[in-house]
């Protein structure tokens, strides 16, 4: 109903509809990809924590689309089980080998083929983990062990730890310190600030096709107040707020939408 009302093709506010082409470039973003670029050369680990919502699985999904396939191999592992064997099972399966022999064959066999990507086929390998808050102190202490190849001598991949902030605490337990030590790039997130929340807004509205003229700047000012610069939040506001604009005849969304907005979400 809203998207004809206020001339948009699409939701711009719609996760679904968030293509990599047409990202907005926020401090956290961009911050994330010069790291990752750095990273994918380099190789090592790479850590990126952030609250729900900040924005690190799409910045993940706009560095993949980058990659040049001929030259990289990445893969993304998203946890749902602090199991160790099932971390092997779920690796195993992206890196497409038989999840067989136990612990002992299926860390073998993980090892050869990334070495077979390293050396082989060119392409090294990176892995990206998301939601590795979950990870346990067994999964991590075994990654350390994937990591050595060469009496530790060689980085044949690329590991990209992606999660919830309590991760930082984690890995500054000293069981953890040998991998602490092999991070090679770190990056919190921040979140959007005052004045991007008010750029994420109308970049969203012009690439659906909109005009910045349906929302004012009062109203922009009350979407970061009430989102705290939050992306997900932000989107989720925006959407309810040009439903609820639509149903009250509004032509511009003004602070008291954005009011009714929060209220009925129940953020305020």
């Amino acid at each position: 109903m809203f998207r004809s009302y206020y001339g948009l093709s699409f939701n711009p506010f719609d996760k679904q509809a968030a293509r990599e082409k047409d990202r907005f470039l926020s401090k956290d973003i961009s911050e994330m990809l010069s790291r990752l670029d750095y990273l994918k050369d380099t190789r090592g680990i790479g850590l990126f924590t952030a609250r729900p919502g900040m924005g690190k699985s799409f910045g993940l999904r706009c560095f993949a689309k980058g990659l040049n396939p001929n030259l990289y191999h990445m893969e993304y592992l998203c946890l749902s089980t602090v199991s160790v064997m099932e971390f092997y099972r779920q690796l195993c399966c992206v890196l497409g080998v038989e999840p067989k022999g136990g612990k002992p064959g299926m860390f073998q066999a993980i090892q050869e083929q990334i070495l077979y990507l390293y050396q082989q086929k060119k392409q090294p390998l990176l892995l990206a983990v998301d939601e590795a808050q979950y990870l346990s102190t067994g999964i991590l202490e075994d990654i350390k062990m994937l990591m050595n190849y060469g009496y530790d001598s060689l980085n044949c991949f690329t590991l990209i730890l992606c999660g919830e902030p309590h991760l930082n605490n984690t890995l500054r337990k000293p069981v953890h310190e040998a991998l602490r030590q092999r991070i090679t790039v770190h990056y919190n997130f921040s979140g959007l600030s005052d004045s991007e929340v008010v750029q994420y807004v109308l970049h969203k509205i012009s690439c659906a096709g909109g005009s910045a003229s349906i929302i004012d700047q009062a109203a922009l000012s009350s979407v970061h107040s009430h989102s705290q610069g939050n992306p997900r939040l932000v989107d989720n506001l925006m959407t309810n707020a040009l439903t609820l604009g639509a149903q009250m005849e509004k032509k511009v969304i003004d602070t008291e939408v954005i009011l009714a907005s929060v209220s009925s979400q129940n953020l305020g």
